[in-house]
């Protein structure tokens, strides 16, 4: 699953240093509460900032930042089932609701856009709409 969704999942999730494929990243925040990160405009700005350059990162943003690149090179090998859960939630919340921001961080992270088509396809198929 090697798209920005890892970097997003981390946006609550990721917290390592930075791991080879074979490792795993931490699971230290797999019980981070999803819903109240994408449902809070504060919290969800300053992670998209962080990974944008646009302002400073927190911490738990910054480990974000720095293992989005082999997660992402790696297809998420590190990542627990909850942290690609979280990924997706969070990547398919920007992608429908916002979308300038989604482009920014596809443009930056994933520019062959390839986690999108992958969601747009599934969710066609799975009979919901597709914008």
């Amino acid at each position: 699953m090697g798209h920005l969704v890892v970097a997003l999942i981390a946006v609550c999730a990721l917290s390592s240093s930075s791991v080879l494929a074979e490792e795993a990243y931490t699971t230290k925040f797999d019980n981070v509460d999803v819903d109240a990160i994408i449902n809070n405009d504060r919290l969800l700005n300053g992670y998209v900032g962080c990974l944008l350059d646009r302002n400073p990162c927190t911490p738990d943003a910054a480990e974000l930042k720095k293992n989005l690149p082999d997660a992402l090179e790696h297809d998420c090998a590190g990542c627990s089932e909850a942290q690609k859960n979280m990924a997706d939630k969070i990547s398919h919340h920007l992608i429908d609701n916002r979308p300038d921001d989604w482009k920014l961080l596809e443009d930056k992270f994933d520019p062959t856009g390839a986690y999108r088509r992958r969601y747009l396809e599934n969710k066609s198929r799975e009979g919901g709409r597709v914008d």
